[in-house]
Formats: C-alpha cells, sequence, structure tokens
C-alpha cells in the first residue's frame, strides 16, 4: 500500500505558494457581489441580530 501512495503522490503536481501567488496576482477581475456589498450585508445582519437579541432579552 505505501508504494502505491508514494506513487501517487510523486505523479501530483504541486505548486510552490510564491508561484500560486504569482499567478493570481496577474489575474485581472471584476469585484462581485461579495466585493461589493458583504461588509453592508454583514453589518446589517449583525445590527439585526442585536435588536432581536435586545428586543427579546427586555420583553416580560
Amino acid at each position: 500500500m505505501f508504494p502505491m501512495a508514494r506513487t501517487a503522490l510523486s505523479r501530483l503536481r504541486v505548486q510552490s505558494i510564491p508561484q500560486t501567488m504569482t499567478r493570481q496576482s496577474h489575474q485581472k477581475r471584476t469585484p462581485d457581489f461579495h466585493d461589493k456589498y458583504g461588509n453592508a450585508v454583514l453589518a446589517s445582519g449583525a445590527t439585526f441580530c442585536i435588536a432581536v437579541w435586545a428586543y427579546v432579552s427586555t420583553v416580560d
């Protein structure tokens, strides 16, 4: 089993992290929904959650 696993792993093409980062930094991409509205959605969700918890914890 070990020689088979070693052979399988040796056939995988692994790139180093600097090569991957260089390749990704050259890509031009347009901002998607999460880049445009991600922080606003996160802030409004957190505000809603806090408001609901505050209301529920103060109701008799």
